[in-house]
């Protein structure tokens, strides 16, 4: 949205469901990159509105599952610059994360064709860094044509032709919709992945990946031995409050991890009733 020579030579590609709380903080964030492009999944509220005020592009496309939007997204809106930074609209780029995604995008050699970056999780305001797991990596930075997208349960997963770098700076991941509206999301997203991990009961658990030197890998791999243990809820508790150190960070640490194993909970319990063929 800025041509100036402090411009961000990449298309921001932001996505979008009634997100009118969130959209106008991640959209100021994104004021030096040269394209801002939002794809919405036919918003109720004022999401359009916003959107195009800002100056942003503006595409809508009925929402399968976060790999199938992203694959649609980059096959019809029109990626106009070389890179593309993928955000969710809840998501903010600070300004050292914007410059540093500048340099990388002029400078980057061929053989990169993605970079990850680590998501900073804010929960009612405060930055929870224990109790979150930080640092979760993810894949953001693309070179459009060298990374496929592929849905993966509630989230997604992507196939990268090429190298993957690592960003130094944080993304800030921060939602302003309230609890009510996270706990609605979660029950969403459980559904999801508990059909993903039905389709996926059997398969062996890839050790060697429990080491990998891979932040992505060495995730899908612990995400994979959790599925495998009784009781998962309460060992996802006591890992993210105990080992991880959530208990440091007073009640909202404690809260958010029990929300969490929550989520959990209601992924055994909802994969188990899809075992029996049964609906909730």
């Amino acid at each position: 949205m800025s041509g100036s020579a402090a411009s961000v030579p990449v298309t921001a590609m932001v996505f979008t469901l009634d997100e009118e709380v969130n959209l106008p903080a991640c959209l100021a964030s994104l004021r030096a990159f040269e394209d801002v492009v939002v794809i919405d999944s036919f918003s109720a509220d004022r999401t359009e509105q916003i959107a195009r005020a800002a100056g942003a592009r503006f595409f809508q496309h009925e929402f399968a599952g976060f790999g199938s939007q992203r694959a649609w997204a980059f096959a019809h809106a029109g990626t106009l610059l070389p890179w593309v930074l993928v955000l969710d609209a809840d998501e903010r780029v600070p300004p050292e994360l914007a410059a540093e995604i500048a340099d990388r995008a002029r400078q980057a050699p061929q053989e990169i064709a993605a970079f990850r970056v680590r998501r900073r999780f804010y929960f009612r305001g405060r930055w929870l860094r224990r109790s979150s797991l930080y640092p979760t990596w993810v894949v953001r930075l693309v070179r459009p044509g060298r990374v496929e997208w592929i849905d993966r349960g509630h989230a997604e997963t992507q196939r990268v032709d090429g190298a993957i770098g690592e960003l130094q700076h944080d993304l800030i991941d921060e939602n302003l919709k309230g609890l009510d509206e996270w706990r609605a999301r979660q029950e969403r997203y459980a559904e999801r992945e508990a059909a993903y991990e039905a389709v996926l009961d059997g398969r062996g658990l890839t050790l060697r990946d429990l080491a990998s030197a891979d932040p992505l890998r060495r995730r899908e791999a612990l995400k994979a031995a959790a599925r495998l243990l009784p009781g998962r809820a309460l060992w996802f508790f006591l890992y993210c409050a105990v080992v991880r150190g959530g208990i440091l960070e007073g009640l909202d640490g404690v809260r958010f991890c029990a929300m969490k194993a929550g989520y959990q909970r209601r992924i055994v319990a909802r994969r188990r009733e899809l075992r029996r063929g049964g609906a909730p």
